[in-house]
């Protein structure tokens, strides 16, 4: 496995070569450029990452009204989860799904709710219940747009520990204040056209990310790219058949950031054929 490294786009390099002639040319094509890095790896590969950019949803908020924070439910009874939601309009399509070319939810958007970083189940209303095993967890919630990629401004996720059946035990209850990294997509099965770009998103909390301070590590089938800002990814430029993912929260010496969700690690299926 080799290190990543970070390559500026075609554009920006165009613009740097006719600097000498144009200085307007070359302000224009750094404000361009701005947003249009790729997270590449030095091994001959196929597979690349390109940022996404999506509509922001700035005023969104999720405020999470059930279960209680440290909330002891008796074993055998649904655990309803319920939301208010403010500035989000779940169950429509996100304005820019249409020309995202991504998988994407024909149900709309919708809340992400995650258990103890096992995979996401998505909800479309505020109000549902889950039937859970016996056991404590740490439940992270936060908007979604339709095509799966996470809402990240403040206030638009909620994470609360409770549990189910028993008293937990010390071991058990996580300190939420610590840095923590919580796996999105992908997930499951990319037919056709969804396969091709392939969303990686991750969601983080009282951390940022920065080339000087903490990253994720992303090894996809055995190749590591390394991220220093916290956003969403295509995926571009795997085979089909069996993908792995890897994601590893790392400080400024490279060290792995002690956290009972970190690393995580989740396989995926590419298909050939017509995305349903």
């Amino acid at each position: 496995m080799k290190k990543a490294t970070i390559r500026f786009s075609i554009l920006f390099a165009m613009a740097a070569i006719f600097a000498c002639s144009n200085g307007n040319n070359e302000e224009k094509a750094e404000t361009e450029g701005e947003n249009t890095t790729e997270v590449k790896s030095e091994s001959v590969s196929s597979i690349s990452l390109t940022p996404v950019e999506s509509p922001e949803f700035e005023d969104s908020m999720l405020e999470m009204l059930s279960p209680m924070e440290n909330e002891i439910i008796e074993d055998g009874e649904g655990v309803k989860f319920s939301y208010n939601v403010k500035n989000y309009e779940l169950a429509t399509q996100t304005i820019d799904a249409d020309v995202k070319n991504c998988a994407n939810s024909p149900n709309g958007q919708h809340i992400h709710l995650i258990l103890n970083n096992e995979p996401y189940s998505a909800h479309y209303e505020a109000e549902f219940t889950k039937d859970l095993e016996e056991g404590h967890y740490v439940a992270l919630s936060f908007l979604s747009r339709s095509y799966h990629e996470s809402v990240k401004s403040y206030g638009a996720a909620n994470i609360r520990q409770f549990t189910v059946g028993k008293e937990p035990s010390g071991q058990e209850i996580a300190d939420l204040s610590d840095p923590h990294m919580f796996y999105s997509r992908p997930k499951g099965t990319y037919t056709g056209k969804d396969a091709q770009k392939v969303l990686l998103d991750f969601y983080l909390l009282n951390t940022e990310l920065s080339e000087e301070g903490n990253k994720v590590r992303a090894t996809i089938n055995g190749e590591e790219f390394m991220i220093d800002k916290w956003q969403p990814f295509f995926i571009e430029g795997a085979e089909m058949g069996e993908m792995t993912i890897k994601l590893e929260l790392l400080d400024a010496k490279g060290e792995l950031i002690p956290s009972p969700f970190n690393p995580v690690e989740r396989t995926v299926t590419l298909e050939e054929g017509d995305a349903s």
